[in-house]
Parts: structure tokens; sequence; C-alpha cells
């Protein structure tokens, strides 16, 4: 038996129908943490396909955490859309507060469905079931943070809100480029706003509970709000500094925070029930980092992180194509592009995957993980917000031994590009194929 033909005797197949990941939420049983990868930034299918588990949680496991990696204050304005507590009309006004590049990660169109859906679903919700949440679990936002800070002092303590400007006037001389902050800070040509940023969430802190006295319930939610966001400033200046550092320590600062997120969301809203996260993030986060390359460079990832802290009460989940098309684009900052993936190279788990004939499929990797062909090292493709083809293999390809990496794999030979909701000329052209004009 090949190894592909074995790989197809232990793949289930997807037939796109409501019993698909029926085994998937078995093998999930009944875990708290269920994270969801993706094998790029831009594949219709990895959200499209994520959506679909994650309602199958939240519906039938009871889940009422999902946390992505967006930022704080955006995913914050789509939280009250899903919660009913806006004045967004609609998903698409909810959601325009993502306009930091790559706005396509969090504005499109599979987005659009599943943020409806999660406002329906919490408005025919029992009320003795906690709503659910939509939170954002990454560190850029030092800025907007900054303001959401602001605002909700000068709301409950002008006092309070002085000091903190103050404090924060400690960043004015960057504009709202905090590279700039994190450059100038490691060659010596600023000091750094480290003592004041702990000391503005201390203070936070410490008047807790004479905030709490005054609304109630509103008045938890609100100030859980801003200490995360307090929190965020605190270690995005971290960050920025450790930008310059190498990649090892801002890497690992940024999926330390990602894991405290989740700690504090859990903490948060610890009740009667413990609530349960689903948490959506690119595979080289939520894949366990002691699986693959990134071990090698001291990095930690919160796949490893969450495995470490909660055990088998996490489960990981990664996703795989073959060749398609992807939205993703040449360099930070510039224009979106439809982009051609290309088959998997020789060696990889994507051809493998491939050779099995089938199109659609999942595997249990707790099941079958130990058996050889998967065992074996070899080589994964990653592409996140920039791909470039022309270095694939360099700069998209890493090792890693699949069943250490993750729980369960889902595999989609031949995928699409994820639609943005501000679609361009150059993605609606798309890339021409590598055969053009001889289609062989």
């Amino acid at each position: 038996m090949t190894d592909a033909e074995f790989v197809r005797e232990i793949a289930q197949p997807l037939s796109g129908g409501a019993e698909d990941y029926d085994g998937l939420l078995e093998l999930i049983g009944d875990a708290r943490f269920v994270l969801l990868g993706e094998a790029t930034h831009g594949t219709h299918e990895f959200y499209s396909e994520r959506a679909a588990i994650t309602k199958r949680l939240i519906a039938e496991k009871g889940f009422s955490i999902l946390a992505i990696e967006a930022d704080w204050p955006d995913s914050s304005r789509v939280h009250s859309y899903v919660r009913g507590t806006t004045t967004d009309a609609n998903a698409n006004e909810a959601l325009s507060g993502f306009r930091r590049f790559p706005t396509w990660m969090w504005r499109n169109t599979v987005l659009l469905e599943f943020v409806e859906w999660l406002r329906s679903f919490n408005g025919g919700l029992d009320p003795k079931r906690s709503p659910v949440g939509f939170y954002g679990m990454d560190l850029y936002s030092l800025h907007a943070s900054i303001e959401a800070v602001l605002k909700y002092l000068e709301k409950v303590d002008p006092d309070s809100a002085k000091r903190a400007r103050q404090r924060y006037s400690c960043f004015d001389h960057f504009s709202h480029k905090p590279q700039e902050y994190g450059y100038a800070t490691a060659v010596g040509a600023a000091e750094p706003c480290e003592e004041i940023v702990v000391e503005q969430l201390v203070e936070l802190q410490s008047k807790a509970s004479e905030f709490l006295s005054r609304d109630g319930e509103i008045a938890t939610e609100e100030l859980f709000f801003a200490e995360q966001n307090a929190r965020l400033v605190k270690n995005a200046e971290q960050y920025y500094r450790s930008m310059f550092r190498g990649r090892a320590s801002s890497w690992n600062l940024r999926d330390r925070h990602m894991v405290e997120t989740i700690e504090n969301l859990i903490a948060h809203l610890d009740g009667s029930q413990q609530p349960k996260a689903v948490v959506w993030a690119h595979n080289s986060h939520l894949g366990d980092a002691r699986a693959t390359e990134m071990s090698h460079y001291s990095e930690v990832n919160v796949g490893q992180l969450m495995r470490e802290r909660f055990g088998n009460e996490t489960v990981l989940i990664g996703f795989s194509t073959y060749r398609g098309t992807v939205t993703a684009a040449s360099d930070w900052g510039a224009p979106t592009e439809r982009k051609n993936v290309r088959p998997a190279l020789r060696g990889s788990y994507e051809e493998l995957f491939h050779e099995t004939g089938l199109p659609r499929f999942w595997i249990d990797l707790r099941g079958a993980g130990q058996i050889g062909v998967l065992q074996q090292r070899r080589i994964e493709r990653a592409i996140g917000v920039i791909f470039r083809p022309e270095t694939e293999r360099l700069s998209h390809y890493f090792h890693a031994r699949l069943p250490e990496q993750f729980d369960a794999i889902v595999h989609i030979d031949e995928t699409r590009a994820v639609e943005p909701l501000e679609r361009t000329s150059i993605w609606d052209t798309g890339e021409l194929p590598e055969t053009y004009p001889f289609k062989v």
C-alpha cells in the first residue's frame, strides 16, 4: 500500500452535508478550547469551514467565546452588534472598524454572513444561557486601545482620564505609527513608555470596585473592556520595542498576549458553567510550535501554550490545500490581489493529501498520528498576508510533524480566494495562469 493509499483509508471525506463534522465533534468531546487554524490568511474555504464548525460548537456544545486573530477595539464593535447593543444597522457596518491592512482578513463575504448568524443566534437564545461574544486577541492596536481607555475614563472618572491622558502623551511624538516608537527606543533616541503604561493599568485595576458599584452588569462589561485595552497598551508597548531585537522576542510576546487574552475572557465570563472558547488564527499560531521548525528558533505559539496550560481540554485543528487562488498582497500595505496558489511542492503533506484523489476530507490525527506515513517529517505550506510565489520554498514552507502539531487536519484540495467586501480591479482581474496563453 502506498503512502497516499494509506491516507485515503483513514481519511473521512467531506461532502458538504450537515453530517460532515459529526466525527470531528465527537473527537472534540468535552474540550473547552477548540483552536481552528488556516494555512493562508485569504482562502474562502478555510473561513467557510471554520464558520460551519464553529456554528455547530456554539449550537450543540455551548461554546460562547469566539477569539480571533484581530485587534480588540475593532472586534469590540462586532461584539456589540452580535449582542444587539449597537447602533450599527447590519454586519457590514459592524465590520467597518477593520480598516487597518489587511482588511480582507475580517472584511470578507464569509464573515459578513457569519456575523449575521451570530446576531440571529443570540437573539433567539434562552435567557438562561450565555450569549456568544466576538473578541479580538491581537495586540497591534496601541493607539486605538489608548483612545478606548480614555473614552471609558472620561465617562466614569474625568480626573482619572486626565491622568491617563498625561501618561499616554508619552507616545504623542510618534503620530499613529508605533513602529517609529519601537525604533526610536531601540536606538536610544527616545525614553521607553514602559513604566507609565504599567502605572495606568494598575490604577485602572485599583479603581475597579469603585467603578463597578455604579451601574451593575453593564459596568462590569465596560470595565473589563477598558482593562483589556489598558493591558493591550502595556503589551503592545513591549511588542513594538521588541520588534528590533529579533523575530523570536516579538513573536513570543504576541502569542503570549493572545493566550493571556483567552485566559482573561474565561476568568471574566466564568459563572455557573465554565465558558468554552473557539479560537481562529493562522496554523502557525495554533499548531503546536514544538512540532515545527519554530522550536529551533526558541519560538512558542498559542497552540503550544494552550496545550501546556490546559492539556486535553484543548483541541488543535489545522487546514491545508494543494492549489487554487488566495487573497494576499505582494508587500505590507500593498494592494489586495487574487493570486494563484501553485500545486504544493514534492515531499509536502499537501502533495501527499492530493495523491489520495479525495477532493475534501479530514483526518483524526490522534487516532492515526503514530503511523509512520504521517509521523514522517515533511514540509508544510504557510501563506500569510504577504505571498511571494517566486520565493515559495524559502518563504512559505517549513518542516513539521503533523500528528504532533495538530489533533486533526482538514484538507481541501482545490480552494479559491476569499472575497473582500471592498473588491478592487486588481483583485477582480487576478493573476494570469502560469500556462497563459497556451492553456496547458
